[in-house]
């Protein structure tokens, strides 16, 4: 009889996430740990800053040694290269620049780059010096670079009020060097999405074709940690080996229970996505 071990099981698929931490649990690395989890993917993290905030507010943030970026992503990538590559909140042009040279020197997976420049509630989490680094060095690296509105509107210059515009700024931000752009259209620019059932339209270019992923919109005001678990579910699919389009489509489909599923950790906060939802 043949007796199976732990040690006889196949290795897993591996995502890492290089993001700012959240101590609340509904953004930042924390969020892309259980999002790669709720995948069955095995999740690596090197963390870019520590940052106090809650659902709510962002009260401070202090980057992380670039030096120690660097030592976290090799440190890891001695044991196990990834299957896929997220970065989130970078911090500062030291950092990006730190881990724009730890993807070439270790020649890591093209990352899905979710561009993070500010909170929900406004606080600064990429300095205008990291968001001219993240642009030089990290986009022309990128598989992936997910913005939603406002972030492609700062990206590309172009005021996002029409689908027209959003393909032109999606043309823009491609020419800025990533493979493909998703443009997330979760942030409308009316807040109130709750008078009438709407759909939602993420859009994607890879330089040849615009495909667009329409899905119900999710009633309410969203959830803490959005962007951060969409760009971490699509890294998740990309490491189980699913095509980049069909990542995409299932990340759509996990968010969506995910924030159907969405709960409160206080009257006064931001509804919180259950990420473990299957």
């Amino acid at each position: 009889m043949t007796r199976t071990t732990a040690h006889d099981s196949p290795r897993p698929a591996v995502a890492m996430t290089i993001a700012g931490g959240d101590p609340g649990g509904g953004a930042g690395l924390q969020a892309d740990l259980k999002t790669f989890a709720a995948h069955r993917v095995h999740g690596f993290s090197v963390i870019t800053a520590v940052i106090a905030q809650n659902s709510v507010r962002v009260a401070r943030v202090a980057p992380v040694a670039p030096a120690l970026v660097a030592a976290q992503i090799a440190t890891l990538v001695a044991e196990r290269r990834p299957d896929a590559l997220k970065t989130g909140a970078l911090a500062d042009a030291a950092i990006v620049r730190a881990v724009a040279r730890s993807i070439a020197r270790f020649d890591l997976p093209a990352p899905i780059v979710d561009p993070v420049m500010l909170s929900t509630s406004g606080a600064r989490l990429l300095d205008r010096a990291g968001e001219r680094a993240l642009v030089k060095s990290i986009f022309p690296l990128a598989r992936l670079v997910t913005p939603n509105r406002q972030e492609a509107e700062a990206l590309s210059g172009i005021a996002i009020d029409s689908p027209l515009a959003m393909r032109a700024a999606a043309h823009a931000i491609h020419r800025l060097g990533p493979r493909a752009v998703l443009i997330k259209g979760g942030h409308p620019p009316r807040a109130d999405n709750s008078s009438a059932p709407r759909r939602l339209v993420d859009l994607l270019f890879d330089g040849r074709a615009f495909v667009e992923f329409s899905v119900p919109r999710v009633p309410g005001a969203g959830a803490h940690g959005t962007g951060c678990a969409f760009a971490a579910a699509i890294a998740a699919g990309l490491a189980r080996g699913l095509a980049l389009e069909e990542a995409i489509r299932a990340a759509q489909r996990y968010l969506g229970r995910a924030l159907r599923a969405a709960y409160r950790l206080s009257p006064a906060g931001r509804p919180i996505l259950d990420h473990g939802v299957r």
